[in-house]
């Protein structure tokens, strides 16, 4: 049985924001006095009866957190990334963006360079100077192509496994690139994205083996020389707009696939990936660095109802219901 869990006392602020409509409930905490089970999580992601989100960014300070207290030396913000069935994930690309524009609208930080403690461990993130661009904006924004406003996070390096997969949907089957981002992903290229199907569960792969604890898969096809489109199930959440983390390991595995890997090549690359909900441009350096550019916008902000929620506190997890 779960343990027992207790609705705050005091008003629980929220904020609703998106990178290439990935969607996220906000909810900042920095002293980490807010509970947040599994439950609590997915019923405040619930897109009928509750806030909706694809995910939820708890904002913690590091040193608040006994899973990032190791990284708040290097980063003062941990993000601490639920997916929208209440699941703890190691991390998630848009979500890191989100969550330095919440950072940037709250005052907790300016524009330039950001560390975020994840549970895949501390990213950079890169906040333009100048929304429109324009004599304000600095080079290191025209360099990365975020004189919109957009903020770049340095992703870290790509570990790919060398594991033979497979994924499948409605009896077609493509091999899938197995790349870890800091979370595990399947990619598969493929001849219309429509072969991914609903997407409404995850798409099977294989062998079960190699991701013990779920995957993301990504479907993708070309559009261009460096160019790309996908769709993506993320592990948790089902079809989503967007996916930083897949947006990159898709990169990486086109990069390979095309003869371009920076490490084999010794120049950086850059692939523009189309998802869904958006355009994400991502950048793999010869030292195996990746960088992720895109939007991150708040939507707006308010306070959760108090009733609601010692109500979803109140109801068990095995009372709720999606149907």
């Amino acid at each position: 049985m779960d343990p027992v869990s207790t609705s705050p006392t005091a008003p629980v602020a929220f904020l609703k924001g998106h990178g290439t409509e990935n969607d996220f409930v906000i909810v900042p905490d920095p002293d980490n006095a807010i509970d947040l089970p599994p439950h609590v999580v997915a019923a405040l992601c619930d897109r009928r009866a509750g806030i909706g989100g694809d995910g939820l960014l708890h904002v913690v300070r590091s040193a608040a957190h006994p899973e990032a207290r190791a990284m708040a030396g290097e980063a003062e913000w941990f993000m601490d990334y639920r997916n929208a069935d209440g699941s703890v994930a190691e991390m998630c690309g848009n979500g890191v963006r989100v969550f330095a524009r919440y950072l940037q609208r709250a005052g907790h930080v300016t524009a330039g360079d950001l560390a975020v403690a994840t549970r895949g461990g501390v990213k950079w993130a890169h906040l333009a100077k100048s929304a429109t661009g324009g004599a304000s904006a600095t080079s290191a924004d025209s360099a990365t192509g975020a004189e919109d406003g957009g903020i770049t996070v340095r992703m870290g390096r790509a570990v790919l496994p060398d594991d033979g997969v497979t994924v499948a949907v409605g009896g077609r089957e493509w091999p899938a690139r197995n790349v870890n981002m800091g979370n595990p992903h399947a990619v598969a290229f493929v001849e219309e994205l429509a072969h991914a199907g609903d997407l409404f569960s995850e798409p099977p792969v294989g062998p079960a083996s190699v991701y013990p604890d779920g995957v993301n898969v990504e479907f993708v096809v070309d559009r261009g020389p460096r160019h790309v489109a996908m769709r993506v199930h993320e592990r948790g959440s089902g079809e989503t707009r967007s996916c930083g983390t897949g947006a990159c390991a898709v990169a990486v595995a086109a990069a390979r696939r095309d003869g371009t890997d920076p490490a084999v090549t010794g120049a950086p690359v850059t692939y523009t990936v189309d998802l869904p909900g958006g355009r994400l441009v991502i950048t793999e350096h010869p030292d195996g660095e990746i960088e992720m550019t895109g939007p991150a916008v708040i939507v707006g902000e308010g306070y959760v109802d108090p009733v609601w929620l010692e109500t979803a506190f109140a109801t068990r997890p095995e009372a709720r219901s999606n149907g």
